[in-house]
């Protein structure tokens, strides 16, 4: 009786792509904007820090890679604890973090401490929260995931738009401490998202989440230690299936062209003569057609029609966000960089509601969550170098020219890579389509909340 008691209850209830998943929508959508919409606004104080510690482009530039480099570096923690523990804990856990280190960095006395407290412990706090609020989403919705996803990603947006302008009143009311100590008290409000996160248990995963095996005779015996091993190996098989491999490689190049364009569009614009408040405005320009790109890309690739080539609009957004990037050292007006703000947050927000839609097409929604975790790793590298990278070419050359080319040929080819499985795109007939019947390996994505 006390082994039956232990076995955990069948699930036999579907996620109703509704109910308390939208709840768990709204909490990610939060999330996103702590996390993502935050990082997008450090780039606002590129010039405060540049004055205030005297150091040149590529040394300021440091302070955003490191942000979005430990973010994207720490990524498979976050899975791991939210796999451990639960998202709910990871995301509190992360928030706790995240708001410490933007205090902390009110009280900054060099760039070096920026390096620490803004980049490092900020950085690892957003990496806590951030895959496992957005690996909860594909948890509780199956029909309607790329909506879903599309506007939980839409957070990044919305929050550019509105904290873009906010943050350069509160750097010119209470300066960029003030700013970053405000900041902080509202990136603490992760706290509440991680506690709406209610766990749900999927079907595929019922066998890993109960610790006896059945037995034709006895009933139940517990599992040996070669089956202990098989498990945890199978959560991490997605890293030998070739799609993968490929989707890995275009998010090197993805990463190493898409923070360009945030961390320099404004002093490029204030460079060609733009105030700074219109500098702003184009940060929040691109912030509210970040949105729609997010909701009307998730809703497009959707449809039944278009619901086997999301790969290929996959394709398409980076492609033409890497075109937005080369043609900006063309505009050198206000009324010119409008235009590019407007594509380039579209393209942008059609893209990152892509990532985890697209990710789950290639390994299924029980492995989502570790192989989010891998795809942000990845991340995390080009996210380090490239800003500085940037900020040395334009140190060099005099111009941004370089490093707008660098981001736009980068995007371009990490489009082109994906070309050599843009067929793979069929497999989320076959993944995630209760109409079309899922592998022998996958069960339906049968789950029930715990309360």
């Amino acid at each position: 009786m006390s082994q039956e008691k232990r076995k955990p209850r069948a699930v036999d209830v579907l996620p109703s792509d509704g109910g308390w998943g939208w709840v768990i929508v709204a909490g990610c959508f939060m999330v996103t904007i702590c996390t993502r919409a935050v990082t997008r606004c450090i780039s606002i104080f590129f010039v405060e820090f540049q004055m205030h510690f005297g150091h040149d482009y590529s040394g300021t530039a440091w302070i955003h890679s490191l942000v979005d480099c430990t973010t994207m570096l720490c990524a498979p923690l976050g899975s791991f604890i939210g796999n451990r523990f639960s998202c709910r804990v990871a995301v509190i856990l992360g928030g706790l973090l995240a708001s410490t280190g933007l205090v902390l960095s009110s009280l900054a006395t060099s760039l070096e401490f920026l390096y620490l407290s803004l980049g490092v412990l900020t950085g690892v706090g957003f990496a806590l929260s951030y895959t496992p609020a957005i690996s909860m989403v594909g948890a509780y919705f199956s029909e309607r995931k790329a909506l879903a996803f599309g506007i939980a990603m839409s957070g990044s947006g919305i929050g550019t738009f509105i904290l873009a302008p906010v943050v350069q009143l509160l750097i010119d009311y209470y300066s960029w401490r003030g700013a970053l100590l405000i900041l902080g008290g509202f990136v603490s409000n992760l706290c509440v998202c991680g506690a709406l996160l209610r766990p749900i248990v999927l079907k595929e995963d019922e066998d890993e989440a109960c610790p006896l095996a059945r037995d034709s005779e006895c009933g139940f015996k517990a599992p040996t230690e070669k089956e202990v091993l098989q498990t945890k190996m199978d959560k991490y098989s997605f890293l030998l299936m070739p799609d993968f491999l490929v989707l890995a490689g275009s998010f090197l190049f993805l990463a190493n062209g898409c923070s360009l364009p945030f961390v320099y569009l404004v002093p490029y614009a204030l460079d060609v003569g733009v105030s700074h408040h219109q500098a702003a405005f184009l940060m929040s320009i691109l912030g509210i057609v970040d949105i729609i790109g997010n909701i009307t890309f998730g809703w497009l690739t959707d449809r039944r029609w278009l619901k086997r080539h999301r790969k290929l609009c996959y394709m398409f957004a980076l492609g033409m966000e890497g075109l937005c990037c080369l043609f900006i050292p063309l505009l050198r007006t206000f009324a010119l960089l409008v235009p590019f703000s407007v594509l380039y947050g579209y393209f942008d927000g059609a893209y990152v509601a892509l990532i985890p839609v697209v990710t789950s097409d290639v390994v299924g929604t029980s492995q989502l969550s570790s192989a989010l975790g891998v795809a942000y790793f990845l991340h995390a590298i080009p996210y380090l170098l490239s800003p500085p990278i940037g900020g040395w070419l334009v140190d060099t050359t005099g111009s941004y020219t370089a490093t707008f080319f660098l981001s736009g040929f980068s995007l371009i080819a990490s489009s082109l890579l994906l070309f050599r499985g843009a067929d793979g795109v069929r497999l989320s007939a076959t993944r995630d389509s209760p109409c079309q019947g899922a592998p022998a390996t996958q069960a339906a994505p049968h789950g029930r909340p715990l309360l």
